[in-house]
C-alpha cells in the first residue's frame, strides 16, 4: 500500500517550522503546494499499479521538487546559493 512521503522528516523541519517560514514567504508556500501535488501524483500512481517508469519520473518529479524547497529554505530570496555568484 503507497504511503504518502513524509516531506518534514526529509527537511529535518517540524511542520509547524515550515507553515511558520511559508506565511512569509510566497515563493516557499508555491513550492510546497507543488510538492504536495506531485506527491499525490506518485500515490495515485502507485495505488493504480501504473508502470514502473511512470511512477520513477514522478518520484524524479518530487524529489526535484523537493529539491527546490530546501533551496529556498537555505537560501530565502534568491533563486539557490549559486545566484549573484561570477565566475571569474
Amino acid at each position: 500500500m503507497p504511503v504518502k512521503h513524509n516531506l518534514f522528516e526529509d527537511l529535518k523541519l517540524t511542520r509547524e517550522e515550515v507553515d511558520t517560514r511559508r506565511k512569509s514567504d510566497d515563493r516557499l508556500s508555491k513550492l510546497l503546494d507543488d510538492y504536495d501535488a506531485i506527491d499525490a501524483d506518485v500515490l495515485k500512481a502507485e495505488s493504480a499499479a501504473a508502470a514502473d517508469d511512470e511512477v520513477k519520473k514522478l518520484k524524479e518529479k518530487r524529489l526535484l521538487a523537493k529539491d527546490r524547497i530546501v533551496q529556498q529554505l537555505e537560501y530565502p530570496g534568491t533563486r539557490g546559493a549559486g545566484n549573484g555568484f561570477d565566475a571569474q
